[in-house]
């Protein structure tokens, strides 16, 4: 997937993952009843955070294609060409899933 979107500073792109539409037991969920996820995709990540003491940049710990938990409130949701994603800071990723 390629996207038009290159987020500034020590911020990353994710495109959530689908909530779950089917109960343990059995029951179907209906769009309305069904909680947002908290992980996603990683699509892009942005330069890292500038340091203007040491004049440098520190690169986030993150890279395209790794997949993440991040906090329930965590981000700004946007549309890029039709398709949904979160725009957050590399602080507001709780962790990696490996």
């Amino acid at each position: 997937m390629s996207i038009n979107i290159r987020p500034l500073k020590d911020r990353i792109v994710v495109k959530p993952l689908e909530s779950e539409e089917k109960t343990a037991g059995g029951i179907y969920l209906p769009d309305t009843a069904k909680e947002k996820p908290m992980q996603g995709e990683v699509v892009a990540v942005g330069p890292g955070k500038y340091i203007e003491e040491k004049g440098d940049r520190v690169p986030p710990p993150l890279k395209k294609g790794e997949k993440v938990i991040y906090g329930k409130y965590a981000g700004t949701d946007v549309r890029v060409a039709g398709e949904e994603f979160k725009i957050i800071e590399v602080k507001d990723v709780l962790a990696k899933i490996e």
